[in-house]
C-alpha cells in the first residue's frame, strides 16, 4: 500500500531565523511540498532612503548579526562606486582580511555548532562536550581566533566600528598584525584536527546529487571573495552591471522572502558554488582539506556545502597570513580619503559566507540615498532549496517519518540559511 505522510516542521532548529517545511503525501503521491519563510519583513531598503551616505554602512550592518562585516563592505563598495571614491591598496588588503575573519567566524559556527550534531547523532553541540570533547575544543578555538581577528580589524566582533567611506577610522598596529599572524599559523593544526573529527563522521551526510546552476564571484589570481566578476556555471562570466539579469527576484504567496532564478528554475550560491567555480584558485591548505573529503569540482551534492565551508576556512587562514605578510612588508600609513558629494548610482558585490551579496544605491545631490536595493544570498538559495526537496523526497519517501524529517532539516541546514536577513523587503499595496 502506498503511504500517506503529513509532515509540518514548524520551526527548523539550528538555523538563523524561522523557516518551516510542509510535506503532504497521499497514496504515495506528493500533493504539497513547500519550503516556507515565516519571518516578518524588515524593510531595510526603506530605512536607507533619505539617509546620508555616511550612515548607510552602519545601518546595513544591522541587517545581520552574522554577516555584519559583509553587509558593511558591500554597502561601502556601493557608496564608493556611486560617489566615485577610489580606495587604496592598503584599504583593499585590510578589507579582505576583515572579510576572511567573518568567513571563518560564520563557517566554523555552522560547521561546528549547527551541522556537526547531525553527523555525530546529537540534537545539539551540548552532548558532544562529553563524547567529542576534543572536536568541540578545536571548533571553539577556531571560532575564538576568528572573533579576535574581527575585533582587531573592525573594532569589535559584530557591527564593525572602524569602517568608513574610503578607508578606516583606525588601523591595527604592525605588532597586532604580527600577533594575529602567529595565531593564524597556530590555528592551522587546530583546523586539521577539527577536519579529522568531521571526516570520521562525514559518511552520515546523505548521498544525494542534483545538478543545478551555480553563481559566484570569480577572479583570475585569487579565490574571489571581496571583488571579481559574476560567474555562472551555465552562462559564463558577467559584468557586475548585469546582476539584475541574473538574480530576477520574484515573490511567492507562502513566503515573506523573495526567490530568484536565472538560466534554470533555480541556482545555488555559497561555499559549494564558489568551490565549483573557483576551486583551482584555492591555496595548498584548502586543497589539502578538500582532498581529505574527496571533494572535487564540480560537486552536485548540496549537503557537501558544509564541507566546502571547512575548505574555505582553510583558504581564509592561508590567504590571511599572506595578506598580513604583505602589510608587514609595506608598512601601514594613516590615510585621509577624499570624498566629494556627487549624484550617482553604485553597485557593490562581494561574497559573504552564504553566497554573493549585492547592494545597489542611488545618491542624490545632497549626498543622501534616494534609492536602495539589497539582494541577499539566502533569497538566492530559496528556490534551489525547494527544487532540492522536490528531487530528494521521492528518494526517501519510504523511510521512517522521523528520518525523513531529519533529512529535510539537514538539507536546509546545509545551505546555512540566514532567514532573518532574507526577509528584508516586501511589496505592500494598500487599496
Amino acid at each position: 500500500m502506498k503511504r500517506n505522510l503529513n509532515i509540518h516542521i514548524n520551526h527548523i532548529t539550528r538555523v538563523e531565523g524561522h523557516g518551516s517545511i510542509v510535506l503532504n503525501v497521499k497514496a504515495g503521491r506528493i500533493e504539497k511540498l513547500q519550503w516556507n519563510i515565516l519571518e516578518a519583513p524588515r524593510f531595510f531598503e526603506a530605512i536607507l532612503r533619505g539617509k546620508h551616505f555616511n550612515q548607510l554602512q552602519s545601518i546595513t550592518s544591522r541587517i545581520c548579526g552574522i554577516c555584519s562585516i559583509g553587509h558593511s563592505l558591500a554597502s561601502l563598495k556601493a557608496t564608493e562606486a556611486a560617489l566615485g571614491v577610489e580606495i587604496s591598496e592598503q584599504t583593499v588588503l585590510l578589507r579582505r582580511l576583515a572579510l576572511h575573519g567573518e568567513n571563518m567566524q560564520s563557517h566554523i559556527l555552522h560547521v561546528g555548532y549547527l551541522a556537526a550534531p547531525d553527523l555525530f547523532g546529537a540534537d545539539s553541540i551540548i552532548p558532544l562536550l562529553k563524547n567529542e570533547h576534543k572536536a568541540v575544543i578545536n571548533i571553539v578555538r577556531i571560532h575564538r581566533l576568528a572573533n579576535s581577528m574581527s575585533d582587531l580589524i573592525c573594532g569589535r566582533t559584530t557591527h564593525p566600528l572602524r569602517f568608513c567611506v574610503g578607508g578606516f577610522t583606525l588601523l591595527p598596529t604592525l605588532k597586532e598584525l604580527q600577533s594575529l599572524r602567529e595565531e593564524l599559523l597556530n590555528g592551522i593544526d587546530t583546523l586539521r584536527n577539527a577536519a579529522e573529527s568531521i571526516q570520521a563522521e562525514v559518511h552520515h551526510l546523505p548521498d544525494f546529487s542534483r545538478e543545478t546552476e551555480y553563481i559566484a564571484l570569480t577572479a583570475e589570481n585569487l579565490y574571489a571573495l571581496y571583488e571579481g566578476s559574476v560567474a555562472s556555471t551555465d552562462t559564463g562570466i558577467h559584468p557586475l552591471s548585469e546582476y539584475l539579469s541574473l538574480t530576477n527576484e520574484y515573490l511567492l504567496p507562502h513566503s515573506t522572502a523573495k526567490f530568484t532564478r536565472h538560466n534554470r528554475e533555480s541556482y545555488m550560491v555559497g561555499a559549494l558554488a564558489r568551490f565549483n567555480i573557483n576551486a583551482t584558485q584555492l591555496g595548498s591548505l584548502a586543497k589539502e582539506i578538500a582532498a581529505r573529503f574527496d571533494l572535487t569540482s564540480p560537486n552536485y551534492n548540496p549537503f557537501m556545502n558544509t564541507i566546502a565551508q571547512l575548505v574555505e576556512i582553510a583558504d581564509s587562514m592561508e590567504d590571511s597570513i599572506a595578506i598580513i605578510d604583505e602589510l608587514l612588508a609595506r608598512g601601514l600609513e594613516e590615510e585621509q580619503p577624499e570624498v566629494k558629494i556627487r549624484p550617482g548610482r553604485g553597485i557593490g558585490a562581494l561574497e559573504v559566507p552564504r553566497g554573493i551579496l549585492f547592494h545597489d544605491y542611488t545618491i542624490d545631490e545632497q549626498g543622501n540615498c534616494s534609492q536602495a536595493s539589497c539582494i541577499i544570498p539566502t533569497n538566492q538559495n530559496n528556490a534551489n532549496i525547494q527544487k532540492d526537496m522536490e528531487a530528494l523526497v521521492p528518494t526517501i519517501m519510504n523511510r521512517p517519518q522521523k528520518e525523513i524529517e531529519l533529512t529535510l532539516e539537514m538539507l536546509v541546514r546545509a545551505y546555512d540559511p540566514c532567514i532573518s536577513c532574507s526577509t528584508h523587503y516586501l511589496n505592500v499595496e494598500f487599496t
